[in-house]
């Protein structure tokens, strides 16, 4: 039986990997869990499947559990909580499924406590890469990747030399607004840049996907999960998200991993490997159905946030913590409809271009640009 820690529970990832747990009761029990500002939702997962330490995001959330859990739930709150959740209690397995940079502290705590990680949090990497995977490698704690794009990458390399790897081949959907120009997208909707063509997603990751920085944090992750120079990282466009991402070697030989766009897959592997197990869940993909796959050119002058993440991230330092944190705030900003689709890059150019970039940046010196860098994004408004 593997226990199991699930930072954000009450979110998109967060749910479908309590799927994942139901549908093998006799493989998986859940530990513990933070939950978001859904307390109703987050009540529901407490009374199914009682884990032993929950954590809320504030004190206000706290009082409003405490009456309402089994007495041998634990309620915690804050980042002690989420540290407490991740690191405190006796989990093998942590999946870090939070939105934001708020997942670095208690993955970092995660892997001191000897954890496997599966993240499927971006902003993680993007934020402080270097530290995440120079901590894995002096506790020799495993990072398996849960994204799509990812885990088909991780999976591709199965069994194979590393030093043989020629390329990588990220694929992307295109958002929402794929098939608009840039002169149309002067005056979109919130509404219509969270309808996503292929995946269900939380609101944050689907404005990513529309403006393609969801990619270009993919880009960055890639880097560090698989130790790529970012010349050999590419981007796709590939409309059918059947191709989750692809890997070129040496001889030229290119393999692909493939199947129905559902998130479950990428998680149950990531919980269950190296073995895999059924999911009745998912639906089989029929190549006769499927017909013909497409693909494009992710042009960079179209996907301005692509170029952004690409430029940031062969800068790196906390060229990489400005990006992500200019990043959140643009797209909150949106979602708040203060601010126009095409500001949210703008005012990520803008944070980039006043930042002068720190190589190596500890823990402390991170969280400090990050703060900075949500206060210049909030004066721009």
């Amino acid at each position: 039986m593997k226990k199991i820690s699930l930072l954000g529970a009450t979110g998109s990832i967060g749910t479908q990997t309590l799927d994942v747990i139901k549908l093998h009761p006799d493989q998986f029990t859940l530990e513990a869990i933070s939950i978001g500002k859904n307390l109703t939702l987050g009540l529901d997962i407490i009374h199914t499947y009682i884990p032993k330490v929950v954590s809320v995001i504030d004190k206000e959330s706290y009082e409003y559990l405490q009456s309402r859990v089994p007495d041998n739930v634990k309620v915690v709150y804050g980042d002690e909580g989420l540290i407490e959740v991740a690191a405190n209690v006796e989990s093998q397995v942590v999946v870090n499924a939070v939105m934001g940079s708020v997942g670095l502290k208690p993955t970092l705590k995660a892997i001191e406590a000897g954890k496997t990680i599966a993240i499927a949090n971006k902003e993680t990497l993007v934020t402080a890469g270097h530290l995440v995977m120079g901590a894995a490698k002096t506790h020799n704690v495993h990072i398996l990747p849960v994204d799509s794009e990812h885990s088909a990458i991780f999976q591709c390399l199965n069994g194979e030399d590393k030093k043989a790897l020629e390329r990588i081949i990220l694929t992307a959907s295109g958002g929402s607004f794929r098939d608009r120009t840039r002169s149309e997208l002067k005056d979109v909707t919130v509404e219509s840049a969270l309808n996503h063509p292929n995946w269900s997603m939380g609101a944050k990751i689907t404005i990513d996907s529309a403006t393609m920085m969801n990619k270009g944090l993919e880009v960055i992750e890639a880097h560090w999960l698989f130790d790529m120079p970012y010349e050999k990282i590419d981007v796709v466009l590939h409309r059918e998200s059947i191709i989750h991402s692809l890997v070129e070697f040496q001889d030229t030989s290119m393999i692909a991993q493939i199947g129905s766009p559902d998130m479950r897959v990428p998680i149950q592997y990531a919980l269950t490997y190296p073995v895999r197990l059924a999911l009745p869940l998912s639906k089989r993909l029929n190549l006769i159905e499927v017909g013909k796959l497409h693909f494009e050119e992710a042009n960079l002058e179209r996907f301005r946030c692509l170029q952004f993440a690409y430029d940031a991230g062969k800068v790196g330092g906390t060229m990489t913590t400005v990006l992500n944190a200019a990043n959140e705030e643009a797209v909150q900003l949106f979602l708040n409809r203060q601010i126009s689709f095409l500001d949210i890059e703008a005012y990520i150019e803008k944070a980039l271009e006043q930042h002068i970039p720190i190589k190596n940046p500890d823990l402390d010196t991170i969280v400090a640009v990050d703060q900075e860098t949500r206060k210049f994004v909030n004066t721009l408004i």
